[in-house]
This record gives C-alpha cells, sequence and structure tokens, in this order.
C-alpha cells in the first residue's frame, strides 16, 4: 500500500459510524430471522454450553475452561480471580499456581470490545490497576503472548459437518507515533491522515502527556487491546486462509465441547507461521456476539460489509436451530435481555483500556 493511498483513503465510509446507526439494518435481520423462526433468541443456542451462546454476558474463561487438551496446548495461560480487598494477593496466587510471571494481562472475565484490558508490567502496577475494578468482579490474569502478529480467526461448523471452515482472517495492528523531536503527541496524532479523523479514540487514554514530546525516532504505541473501536487498524487476511491453518484451527475448535460459531482471536510468530498453521496462541475465544471483523478494513464497501454481517448471523439462526432440533434450549428473549443488561452495567464500571 502506497502512503499515497493511505492519505487518500485513511478510513472507509462506515467505519466510525455511531453504532445505532450502523447495526440498525443487522439488527432488523435478526428480528425477521426470529419470526422465521419463531424464537429470537434461535442464536444463543449455536454455543449451547456457552451463556447466551456468547452473545453478550458470558464468561471468557468459562469457555476456555471446556478446552481438552488439544486447545489448551494452544491457550495462553490463565487464571481467574476476584476484585476488590486483598485482590492483590489473590491475583499474584492465581500468578504462581499457573506460573506466570511479569508482563501480563489483565482483564474482566465478562467484557467486550478490549474494555478494561491493562498490561501490567510489575507487581507496582499491578497493585495501583486492581483497584481501578468494581468490586466483586472476576478478573483474569493471563500470559502475555510477545508474538508481532495478531489475528482474529473467525471459525463456522455445523452440528452435521465433520469439519469446520475459517470465513475471515483480519490481522490487527496497533497504531504508533514516531517522534521528530519537536511535535508534541497530540500534534503528531492530529497530522496523521487516519489518527487526526479520530483523535477522540486516542486522546483521552494519554493521561496528561498529549502535550509531551517524543525525542527524534522515539516510538510511542497508542493502544494494546487489539480491538477496532479502542483504535485499532484491523487489515483483511482472508488471502491467507490456507488447508493448513483451516485443519489446526479446526482441529482446536473441536475440542471445545458444541462450539459452532465465534471468533478465535490468536498471536502467532508470523503470517507465514499462520499459513502454516503453526505456533498459534489464543488469546480468547468469542462466541455469537463476535463479528467476522475483516470489515472494519478500510477497503471494506458498506455493501461487503452488510453481506459479511447478514451471512454470519444467518449461520448462526441455522446452527441454532438444528441445536434446538437436538434438544439443546435457547436462552429466550427475556435471557437475552438480562444478560445484555448484565454486560452493560459491568462495562460501565470498568477502567479504560490499555
Amino acid at each position: 500500500m502506497s502512503k499515497t493511498e493511505t492519505e487518500q483513503n485513511p478510513l472507509s465510509l462506515f467505519e466510525f459510524w455511531p453504532g445505532s446507526i450502523f447495526y440498525t439494518p443487522i439488527v432488523l435481520y435478526w428480528i425477521a430471522m426470529g419470526l422465521k423462526y419463531r424464537d429470537l433468541s434461535i442464536p444463543t443456542a449455536a454455543n449451547p454450553r456457552i451463556e447466551t451462546g456468547g452473545l453478550c454476558g458470558e464468561s471468557k474463561s468459562s469457555i476456555l475452561d471446556m478446552a481438552g487438551p488439544i486447545a489448551q496446548e494452544a491457550i495462553a495461560p490463565y487464571a481467574v480471580f476476584a476484585s476488590g480487598m486483598g485482590a492483590l494477593d489473590r491475583a499474584l496466587a492465581a500468578m504462581e499456581r499457573k506460573e506466570l510471571s511479569f508482563p501480563v494481562v489483565v482483564k474482566p472475565d465478562i467484557g467486550c470490545n478490549g474494555t478494561g484490558v491493562k498490561l501490567v508490567r510489575s507487581r507496582e502496577q499491578l497493585e495501583s490497576v486492581l483497584p481501578q475494578f468494581p468490586n466483586d468482579v472476576d478478573l483474569m490474569v493471563q500470559e502475555l503472548i510477545d508474538y508481532p502478529v495478531e489475528a482474529g480467526l473467525f471459525y463456522i461448523r455445523h452440528p452435521d459437518q465433520p469439519q469446520g471452515r475459517i470465513t475471515s482472517v483480519t490481522y490487527k495492528e496497533a497504531p504508533v507515533l514516531t517522534g521528530d523531536g519537536h511535535s508534541t503527541i497530540e500534534e503528531l496524532i492530529m497530522s496523521d491522515p487516519r489518527m487526526g479523523q479520530v483523535p477522540q479514540i486516542y486522546l483521552p487514554r494519554l493521561a496528561g502527556r498529549e502535550k509531551s514530546v517524543l525525542a527524534e525516532g522515539e516510538v510511542l504505541p497508542l493502544v494494546f487491546a487489539g480491538n477496532h473501536c479502542k483504535g485499532s487498524v484491523f487489515r483483511d487476511g482472508r488471502a491467507d486462509t490456507t488447508p493448513e491453518l483451516t485443519a489446526r484451527l479446526d482441529a482446536i475448535m473441536k475440542d471445545v465441547p458444541d462450539f459452532y460459531f465465534g471468533r478465535v482471536d490468536v498471536k502467532v510468530p508470523s503470517v507465514e507461521a499462520l499459513q502454516r498453521g503453526e505456533g498459534l496462541r489464543i488469546i480468547e475465544i468469542n462466541g455469537v456476539g463476535s463479528e467476522a471483523i475483516h470489515i472494519w478494513d478500510r477497503r471494506t464497501t458498506l455493501w461487503e460489509a452488510y453481506r459479511a454481517q447478514f451471512s454470519h448471523y444467518h449461520q448462526t439462526f441455522l446452527i441454532g436451530a438444528a441445536n434446538k432440533a437436538r434438544g439443546w434450549k435457547t436462552s429466550g428473549a427475556f435471557g437475552m435481555l438480562h444478560s445484555w443488561r448484565k454486560q452493560r452495567r459491568l462495562l460501565a464500571s470498568y477502567p479504560m483500556n490499555d
């Protein structure tokens, strides 16, 4: 991609539309499908062992805990502890049980879009981070996988199919600033063709550093959590889907009981390793509420984005209906609402992500 091309098209048309606008057609599609199947909550049976199928309110660790030996080998080690008084001791004990050492990642066990995700480099930093969370919530501490490539892999398998498939591969890139010795951080952000259009995403998390000047050549990563709405840049990597990668991910996901639909967030040593299906380290497994995030590549058209969204949600209804016919229960509309309200309340109480 040339510099000229990037400057001409730094954002897609809809990349930062308000959710109330972008997702309205998707909500209407969901309602139409729900009326067709006479159950608005059919997709919650797509991953029937997970609360709401992973639509909202689910525990991240409960999904990872279901993994068998093949999947566990690929999952970055993690432990869960409760926030509140004594959380530091519980966190350190959890790290000791899993033989984790700093730096680590601390994040809410129930959450989405990277809210509350913290990169913690020392015991002292952990001590200062933990009080930022509300009392009596479960937090995860996880090994920091320091691989250079992060990707979201979308996986779908129907209950009657022996093999699953990958429908989306997306690379997540953290934006960085490079100092010139005289411009402030805020000036560098505002002069960037992409970041300058959405400074409200980056400036609030600088904690008063926006007027600081980076030395010439000094590099400052602006976002740690790999989430588009938090400022990471997403690149469509579907061209790197290979039979080897598909076979490896399929083997892993079939080792998570009755998991049929969702996105697996991984880190790998290189794009070539990803293509070979080698070196995958899983950070999270997300269910029905996850997206095929290649739609947030700046080159994706609005029609392509909606086509991908409708196609994927159509699959959740097909899979959910098949599982319901096999005897699994859906959460019901009120169950979905209860889980959504629980998640929304928790998200509002978490600190800003790194």
